[in-house]
């Protein structure tokens, strides 16, 4: 995947002190949404991403744990990244669904990994799996974000 854009400006941030952040701003440009968790990645390669994000007022709920949404969140920006730095140039994705289940409470900073098989890439519905984890390895919340590949229309 040298030829995966994702990839190239990920690796080209890296060169550049703060690069993991500054690459997280850039791409967190792409749905301004994913910036609300102030988020970075910290492990992008093809079929795996990981980025945390830390505790903060303005990530918590009324119990002073981290929402639900913001949790979220991050598991469709983790898996946003992953797609893109993983798919064929000759295909496209689109989020279809996602299924969680919230298992301990979220009292800490938080990881969130997203993961496929590397032969996974191709036509029809594809199941990326999602956790968030606490600092202790504790998951927080776990499912999958159903995305729908399919060809790239010919351009002609």
């Amino acid at each position: 995947m040298a030829d995966n854009y994702l990839l190239k400006l990920y690796h080209k941030c890296l060169a550049y002190p703060f690069g993991r952040q500054l690459f997280s701003a850039l791409f967190a440009r792409k749905a301004p949404y994913f910036r609300t968790i102030k988020p970075l990645i910290t492990e992008l390669k093809p079929n795996y991403c990981e980025l945390r994000f830390r505790k903060r007022k303005a990530v918590q709920n009324h119990i002073g744990t981290v929402h639900a949404i913001a949790l979220c969140n991050g598991l469709e920006m983790a898996m946003g990244a992953l797609a893109e730095a993983s798919i064929p140039k000759h295909l496209r994705w689109i989020p279809k669904g996602m299924t969680v289940n919230y298992t301990a409470k979220a009292n800490s900073d938080i990881r969130i990994t997203a993961e496929t098989p590397v032969d996974a890439w191709q036509a029809g519905d594809l199941d990326v799996v999602v956790k968030g984890f606490r600092d202790d390895g504790t998951v927080v919340i776990e499912g999958t974000i159903t995305i729908y590949i399919s060809e790239k229309p010919n351009r002609s």
